[in-house]
């Protein structure tokens, strides 16, 4: 075990992918001297991987869950559950929304990122936005629930970003409200024909071979500004994703740019008095009763207003190492990081990857012994699920669609989330 001269305080801010490596390294190797403290505003942070199979209803909520209280614990760290909203480096100290200031030598930021809203009306004040994660997991189980309470009730779902995380929430939005319509047709069926025309049924309305029959009462609409889907992906990834939403009823909205959405009152008669409106530059307007914003992503604003170098869109600048460019005591990992000579798409995967080396060049820094440089895979393999547990296999120009893909990214996440908890239960 290592021993550092000097105590020092090392704070991590945000719970993502990268600090929950670190936390579970830092755990099996220690640095004797070296003060943990995490700060979180969720005691449990979320997986992305298995957060679109979470939403389909595939994953239970603690299966792609991390519990940071317990991973804390096992690194002998410190947590405050609380939001990070400034660093004031004239005294190495976070500002907190709630607590007194947090004391730092080193400071490591991992706290992802949020889609872009601010830019057009109404979305900040009446959109779901995709992140943070806890307050869209709220918004998407109270829409189950309604739907639960009022079946009868047309339901119409507009989604908003035709990105990979626009295109899988769309298809697993419509394939956990097909498997609630199928489970409630069960049981009011199971007296008239019994289990096996219900079985069947539900599972054949998630099929997609020719025609995807839809439930009636759900109407779901997908707005992009570009002319094709997943504009980080090979064309026939494109195509195939585009054939299977039409396929799938789902209403797909090309080049289309929402410019504003509106709050429309139906009276106090109506059994749900508020809907909205979307409208587009093109004169296109589309009512919904819930709107879901997963357009390109943005930073924090305090990153930028605490001194940190940022680039355009306000993403904390990092070096090889994963070390600020202004600011040599503070590092970051995760969608907030923009590394400056190897420029890459807002992705998990590259959260996940970047944790061993940003743990071992925090150990390094106190250590006082060279940072080691890390570069990231130009291209990476994306597995999209299609919400019906297959998925497309999607890497430069390599396309494979397989149900064996979908199993396969289910035992790769599932063995990724028992590093966590197998290791806090020792």
């Amino acid at each position: 075990m290592h021993k550092i001269s000097m105590p020092q305080d090392l704070v991590l801010i945000g719970g993502g992918h990268s600090h929950a490596i670190v936390l579970k390294m830092f755990a099996m190797k220690p640095l004797l001297g070296v003060r943990l403290t995490l700060i979180s505003d969720v005691l449990y942070a979320p997986y992305s991987g298995m957060l679109p199979g979470h939403v389909a209803g595939f994953y239970g909520y603690d299966e792609c869950h991390i519990d940071l209280r317990s991973l804390a614990e096992f690194a002998q760290c410190q947590i405050f559950i609380d939001r990070a909203i400034a660093i004031d480096f004239s005294k190495n100290c976070v500002i907190c929304q709630n607590r007194p200031p947090v004391n730092f030598d080193l400071l490591s930021i991992d706290i992802g990122s949020t889609p872009a809203t601010l830019s057009v009306p109404g979305a900040a004040e009446y959109a779901i936005a995709a992140k943070p994660v806890p307050e869209f997991l709220a918004n998407w189980n109270q829409l189950i629930n309604q739907r639960e309470n009022y079946p009868e009730k047309p339901l119409r779902i507009a989604i908003v970003g035709g990105g990979a995380g626009g295109v899988e929430l769309a298809l697993n939005m419509q394939s956990r409200m097909a498997k609630e319509e199928g489970r409630r047709k069960k049981e009011e069926g199971r007296g008239k024909f019994g289990s096996g025309f219900c079985n069947g049924f539900s599972g054949w309305i998630l099929k997609d071979r020719g025609k995807f029959k839809q439930d009636e009462g759900l109407e779901i609409h997908l707005f992009h500004s570009g002319v094709q889907l997943m504009s980080g992906h090979n064309q026939r990834v494109r195509r195939r994703l585009q054939k299977i939403i039409i396929n799938r009823g789902i209403q797909l909205h090309l080049n289309e740019k929402v410019c504003a959405i509106e709050k429309i009152d139906k009276g106090t008669n109506s059994e749900f008095p508020t809907v909205y409106q979307i409208c587009c530059e093109s004169g296109l307007k589309v009512e919904c009763d819930r709107i879901f914003w997963v357009t390109q992503a943005s930073a924090a604003h305090w990153i930028a207003e605490s001194g940190l170098a940022t680039d355009s869109n306000g993403f904390m600048q990092v070096n090889d190492c994963l070390q600020s460019v202004s600011h040599p005591n503070v590092f970051a990992a995760g969608d907030i990081a923009a590394m400056v000579n190897y420029p890459r798409p807002k992705a998990g995967v590259f959260a996940v990857r970047q944790g061993k080396p940003l743990f071992e060049n925090l150990q390094h820094f106190l250590l006082q012994k060279p940072l080691k440089p890390f570069a990231p895979q130009s291209q990476y393999l994306a597995l999209i699920g299609t919400g019906n547990k297959s998925a497309i296999a999607s890497r430069g120009n390599f396309m494979w669609e397989s149900p064996l893909l979908w199993y396969w990214k289910d035992w790769i996440d599932r063995k990724f989330m028992q590093t966590f908890t197998n290791s806090t239960q020792k």
